[in-house]
C-alpha cells in the first residue's frame, strides 16, 4: 500500500507535533491511529519509524504490544465490552450478543465492509456503572438494551463519535463516603506555599516521613523513604511520575480523584518535585480514561497561568517544574512502575530487572519517583497540615485514609473513603450488601475472603488493598469468578518471561477444563504446582499473583470445584520441593528459577 501525499503530510504533522521525539512513540502511534481510521498499516508504520529515526521493528513492536493499537483493520468503529466479572454479573454477554446481531458482525471480527468490530476488553474502570463499553477509546457506561440499539443506529448511520449525544458518555463519580481526600477543600497552591514557608525542602520531607504515609498503589512502601532515596541519588534531571494506570479489575478510585481533585493530584506531584529536586513530571493516564485527558490538560494550563507550574513557581527562583500527560493504550502490566517507565519512553511496557530501582535509574536512566494518584493527594495534605496530624488518623501501622472502589452485589456501588482500620463488615453495611458470600479485596491479585472473615480490617497489617472491593452474594458461583480472573491474567501477561506467559495460559486452560466438567483431583493438584512455579520464577508481580484468586477460592469454596470433577479419587500431588532438592544435588544450582528455564 502506497501512502498518498495527503497521508504523508498528515503523518509528518503528527510526528512534528510531538517534537519528533522517539520517547513519545506511543503517543504518536495513538494519534496516528486516530487519523488513519483505526489501524496502523505497514506503510504507516514505516513512515512513522522514518520520521522518529527509529528502526521499523521497534515501532511495529510497540504497536503490537498494546491492546488498543491495531496492525490490521479493526473497523472504523471499534466497540469493546468490559469483560470484568462485575460487568458479566450485570449481563454484558447478552448485550454484546444483541449488538452483534444489530450490526450483523461476529464477535471478535470486523464486519465485511470494515465499518465495525465488536469484542471484549479487560476492566474499563467503570465497575460502579456497568456494563460499560469503549467506542474508539471513549467510555460509555450503564449499557442497556435501549443503549445498545442507540449505539448500533449511530454506527449504522456512520455518525462521527464526536457528534454522538453527550449523555451517552456521562460518567458519574458515585462518591458515597468522603473523608480527608474526597472532602478536601485545599485551594490550589496552599500546600506549595506551606512547603516553601518551611524553607529547606528537607523540612517537608521530614513531615512526609512523620506522617507514616505509605504508597496507595498496593505495595505500601514508605513514601518518605522513596522520596529520600530519589533526592539522595546521584545524577541530574530528576523526574516525578504519577501512576494513573489503575488497571486492576474492580478499581476505579483514581478515576474519581482525577475527576474531582485534579489540583490535589498535581499539587502533590509539585510538592514531591520540590522535595526531590525534579523539574520534569509525567502523569501516565490509562487509555480507558481518555475522557479525562482534556479536563486534566485544562487544569494543567490553569496552574501554569497561576504560576503553580512552569518556571519560578509562586515567584521562587529556581523552583521550576512542569507536568505532561501520557496516555496508555491498554496494557495492565504498565501499572508496574518500571513497565510504566518503559512505556513513557515509547517502548513496549515490559517490567525491568530490579535492582536498580527507579529512584536511582528511572525515566531515561534518571532518578525518578513514581507514586500512585491517591498517594500524591495524601502527600499534598501532609505538606499543608503536617505529618503528625496525618499520622493520628488510621492505625499505628496504616496512617491516613483509604479509598475503596466498591462494586458487585450491593445496593450502592461507588467510592467510599474510610480511615484505615475499618472492618469489612462496616463497608458491607454502608454499601447495602444484603447476603455477602465473598469479598475480593484489592482485585484478582489481592485476597478473597468469605463470610466468616467480615471482621477483618482494611489495613496494611491485615487486608492491604490497592482499592478494589468486589462483593459477591449467595447467588454467585465463586469458581466462575476465579475463572474470569484466570482469563484476565492470561490475557494481560506481557509475554516477556516463559513462566508467566505459559503458566497463566496453562492456568486458564485448567480452569476451562474444570468448567467443562472434565477435570479430576489431578487438575487441582496441577493448579497448586502452577502457583509454586509462577511465584518462584515469574519476572514480575503479575505472574507472582496470578494464582491468588484460584488458591483463595479453592481454600474457602472447594465444593464448587469438586462439583466439576469427574472423579474425587485422590491422586498424589507433584512433589515440587523434592524435585528441586534433587535438581540442586545434581547441578549445584540454588536458584529455583534455574530449573524452569530451558536455556540454563
Amino acid at each position: 500500500m502506497e501512502l498518498s501525499n495527503a497521508q504523508k503530510t498528515s503523518l509528518d504533522a503528527i510526528v512534528a507535533r510531538h517534537g519528533a521525539d522517539p520517547n513519545r512513540a506511543l503517543q504518536v502511534l495513538i494519534d496516528v491511529q486516530d487519523a488513519e481510521g483505526g489501524w496502523l498499516a505497514p506503510a504507516v508504520i514505516t513512515r512513522v519509524a522514518q520520521q522518529l529515526g527509529l528502526p521499523r521493528a521497534r515501532i511495529e513492536g510497540v504497536a503490537g504490544f498494546y491492546s488498543f493499537l491495531h496492525l490490521e483493520p479493526a473497523g472504523r468503529y471499534r466497540v469493546l465490552f468490559s469483560n470484568n466479572i462485575t460487568d458479566r454479573m450485570l449481563g454484558n454477554e447478552a448485550l454484546m450478543t444483541a449488538m452483534c446481531e444489530q450490526l450483523w458482525v461476529e464477535r471478535g471480527r470486523t464486519s465485511e465492509d470494515g465499518l465495525v468490530s465488536i469484542d471484549m476488553t479487560s476492566c474499563t474502570g467503570m465497575c460502579d456503572q456497568g456494563p460499560a463499553i469503549l467506542v474508539n477509546g471513549w467510555a460509555i457506561p450503564n449499557m442497556t438494551q435501549a443503549r445498545v440499539e442507540e449505539v448500533a443506529e449511530l454506527i449504522r448511520t456512520q455518525r462521527p463519535v464526536a457528534e454522538w449525544p453527550p449523555a451517552l458518555f456521562a460518567v458519574a463519580d458515585n462518591i458515597r463516603r468522603s473523608d480527608l481526600l474526597l472532602g478536601s477543600t485545599l485551594a490550589p497552591g496552599d500546600a506549595l506555599r506551606a512547603t516553601l514557608a518551611r524553607g529547606d525542602s528537607t523540612a517537608t520531607l521530614e513531615e512526609i516521613k512523620r506522617s507514616k504515609l505509605r504508597g496507595r498503589g498496593g505495595a505500601g512502601f514508605s513514601t518518605g523513604l522513596k522520596w529520600a532515596a530519589c533526592a539522595a541519588a546521584p545524577g541530574d534531571g530528576r523526574v516525578v511520575v504519577c501512576n494513573a494506570d489503575e488497571g486492576e479489575p474492580g478499581t476505579f478510585k483514581d478515576r474519581v480523584l482525577l475527576a474531582r481533585q485534579a489540583d490535589l493530584v498535581f499539587e502533590g506531584m509539585t510538592v514531591c518535585a520540590r522535595v526531590v529536586g525534579a523539574q520534569q513530571g509525567f502523569l501516565y493516564l490509562r487509555g480507558e480514561y481518555r475522557h479525562l485527558l482534556t479536563p486534566l490538560n485544562e487544569a494543567l494550563a490553569r496552574r501554569r497561568r497561576d504560576t503553580l507550574l512552569g518556571r519560578s513557581i509562586l515567584g521562587r527562583a529556581g523552583f521550576d517544574f512542569d507536568i505532561e500527560i501520557h496516555l496508555g493504550a491498554g496494557a495492565y502490566v504498565c501499572g508496574e512502575e518500571s513497565a510504566l517507565i518503559e512505556s513513557l519512553e515509547g517502548k513496549r511496557g515490559i517490567p525491568r530487572n530490579r535492582p536498580p530501582y527507579p529512584v536511582t535509574h528511572g525515566y531515561l536512566g534518571r532518578p525518578t519517583t513514581v507514586n500512585n494518584v491517591e498517594t500524591f493527594c495524601a502527600a499534598a495534605l501532609v505538606a499543608l497540615k503536617g505529618g503528625d496530624a496525618y499520622a493520628a488518623i488510621g492505625t499505628p501501622k496504616s496512617a491516613g485514609t483509604k479509598l475503596l472502589s466498591v462494586a458487585g452485589d450491593c445496593a450502592r456501588p461507588g467510592i467510599y473513603e474510610y480511615p484505615f482500620g475499618v472492618s469489612v463488615r462496616e463497608v458491607l453495611a454502608d454499601c447495602g450488601a444484603a447476603d455477602p458470600l465473598a469479598v475480593q479485596v484489592s482485585g484478582p491479585s489481592g485476597s478473597c475472603i468469605d463470610a466468616s472473615e467480615l471482621d477483618r480490617k482494611i489495613a496494611f497489617e491485615d487486608l492491604p488493598t490497592a482499592g478494589a472491593f468486589m462483593v459477591f452474594d449467595g447467588s454467585r458461583d465463586m469458581f466462575e469468578v476465579a475463572r474470569n480472573f484466570a482469563h484476565f491474567f492470561a490475557h494481560e501477561s506481557c509475554g516477556f518471561c516463559t513462566p508467566c506467559r505459559v503458566g497463566t495460559s496453562l492456568l486458564r486452560n485448567q480452569m476451562d477444563k474444570l468448567h467443562g466438567g472434565k477435570g479430576s483431583q489431578y487438575d487441582l493438584n496441577t493448579i497448586y504446582l502452577l502457583n509454586r512455579l509462577l511465584q518462584a520464577a515469574s519476572h514480575c508481580g503479575l505472574g507472582h499473583t496470578a494464582c491468588n484468586p484460584i488458591v483463595d477460592t479453592l481454600k474457602r469454596f472447594k465444593p464448587v470445584y469438586e462439583r466439576r470433577l469427574q472423579s474425587l479419587e485422590f491422586e498424589p500431588a507433584f512433589d515440587l520441593d523434592g524435585a528441586l532438592a534433587r535438581a540442586r544435588e545434581m547441578t549445584g544450582r540454588t536458584d529455583p528459577g534455574a530449573y524452569l528455564d530451558r536455556s540454563s
